[in-house]
């Protein structure tokens, strides 16, 4: 992104973030960096996550980077949390340059935690409660972020790394690679370690799910 667009970028997270308050994290990502561990360029209120300028991408950003950039959709008013539990309302809308291609990223997370305890009180009066889909959990590190997607692809699979045969390991090695995981510097090393396989493995894993 270019230095005026971070700058007005910047004027409207903080116009955003005085409307509506301390519970509302406004954040400005560069997607054309070259370091996509610190793609974070600008933060109002970013006690609402625990991040701030410099601090690593979500998963969002991470499938941006991964991902053709010219097909991705804004997402609005979508649930996520954080990693004390909070529950946010985000919304992420993507700045495109003339091609069309994806150069940044403008996302407002608002916390509305106290508000899903009010309802959940009153729904305990009023009705039974409502099961809702898992909201996937904002991070500040890249660390905990490769953790987490890890985790998830253990649970995709089903089973333990330790009982997985090729065709398993496979399937999580391409969920990983779906996420962005791999653009994670020595991301490789540490699923190579995870999975119990060579990094000469872990690219013929990956060259046959990138196959199919």
């Amino acid at each position: 992104m270019l230095a005026s667009e971070i700058k007005f970028c910047l004027r409207m997270a903080k116009a955003i973030a005085c409307q509506f308050g301390p519970n509302c994290e406004v954040v400005v990502h560069d997607l054309g960096t070259n370091e996509p561990e610190h793609s974070i360029v600008a933060i109002e209120n970013g006690h609402v996550s625990g991040r701030k300028v410099g601090d690593g991408p979500s998963r969002v950003v991470l499938e941006a980077l991964h991902s053709d950039t010219t097909k991705l959709q804004d997402r609005l008013a979508y649930l996520t949390k954080t990693e004390d539990g909070r529950i946010l309302k985000s919304s992420t809308i993507y700045m495109r340059d003339d091609d069309g291609k994806a150069i940044g990223i403008f996302s407002i997370n608002y916390d509305i935690s106290a508000m899903k305890a009010m309802e959940e009180m009153i729904q305990g009066f009023v009705g039974p409660a409502r099961p809702e889909k898992e909201a996937p959990e904002i991070t500040h590190s890249v660390g905990e972020l490769l953790d987490q997607l890890i985790e998830q692809s253990v649970r995709l699979v089903g089973k333990p790394a330790a009982l997985m045969n090729k065709e398993d390991k496979i399937r999580a090695i391409r969920f990983l690679n779906d996420s962005g995981a791999f653009l994670i510097t020595k991301s490789g090393a540490k699923v190579c370690s995870y999975f119990g396989i060579s990094k000469y493995t872990l690219y013929s894993y990956l060259d046959e799910a990138k196959s199919e």
